[in-house]
């Protein structure tokens, strides 16, 4: 049997090779992309960001540690303006002062907390559907495929990134998402993420990505920043000063609770 030859866009009209997508590339992004803050990770996505107008479903055997390591790089971008970080029913309270070491101010934050697996679901389809400026992130461990194909439909009308977090059990489920990661603690400051699903080809590289907050980092002595250790001695220990006054903050400003 002949080898087959390769297809060489070039030869074509600009305008059709422009549309043309071979399958030994990531697929070509529609809409306009999120920077994740993570050249690596950038690189890996189609579009070289979070996608918007679509789902990004994120596994982690860890919440909600993984979560804010993995997208603290973006978030700062998403509350330009007037921004807001939607949460729905995360599984420990935000602790407002380490998220401002990732640059999330508390009055931009808004946290939506519900027990019933209905009321999440409810409340995220609520919240893409109306659109908002910055970002939903739901956690939706009982989610069916049914549940998060329709909230695929909702996306495609939402300009802002939509992320999904669920246990890793959910791997072996079938999901709609278009975007899909498994992320784990790595050593030191670092995540592990493998990309299980996206537009194009798959991806077989796992990812280490170094998730160290931007105001941790000044103040940080060198060895700490490369240690796996984070035990500090009494000289090296950030002072909280550094650390900024938000540091003492404990919960956000808004707590919405549905009826």
């Amino acid at each position: 049997m002949p080898a087959a030859r390769s297809f060489d866009t070039q030869h074509l009209p600009i305008g059709v090779r422009e549309a043309v997508w071979t399958g030994d590339d990531l697929a070509h992004q529609n809409h306009p992309t999120i920077p994740t803050g993570f050249d690596s990770l950038d690189a890996s996505l189609p579009g070289g960001g979070w996608p918007t107008r679509s789902l990004t479903e994120v596994l982690s055997p860890q919440a909600p540690l993984c979560e804010w390591s993995l997208l603290g790089g973006c978030i700062p971008s998403l509350m330009e303006g007037d921004g807001q970080i939607l949460l729905v029913s995360p599984p420990l309270p935000p602790h407002a002062g380490g998220l401002a070491q990732r640059g999330v101010h508390p009055d931009r934050l808004v946290w939506i907390r519900a027990k019933a697996p209905a009321d999440r679901l409810w409340i995220t389809e609520q919240l893409v559907k109306s659109n908002p400026r910055g970002a939903v992130m739901a956690w939706l461990p009982q989610a069916r495929a049914d549940q998060i194909r329709r909230l695929q439909v909702h996306a495609q009308s939402c300009q802002s990134p939509v992320f999904l977090f669920r246990p890793t059990g959910a791997q072996r489920e079938a999901s709609p998402a278009p975007l899909r990661l498994l992320a784990s603690l790595g050593s030191g400051w670092n995540i592990h993420v493998q990309i299980l699903k996206r537009r194009g080809t798959p991806c077989t590289d796992a990812l280490e990505l170094e998730s160290i907050p931007p105001q941790l980092r000044k103040v940080l002595p060198p060895r700490l920043l490369r240690s796996t250790s984070f035990s500090f001695s009494r000289e090296e220990a950030p002072d909280a000063r550094d650390l900024g006054r938000t540091a003492t903050i404990q919960h956000p400003q808004r707590i919405l609770h549905p009826h």
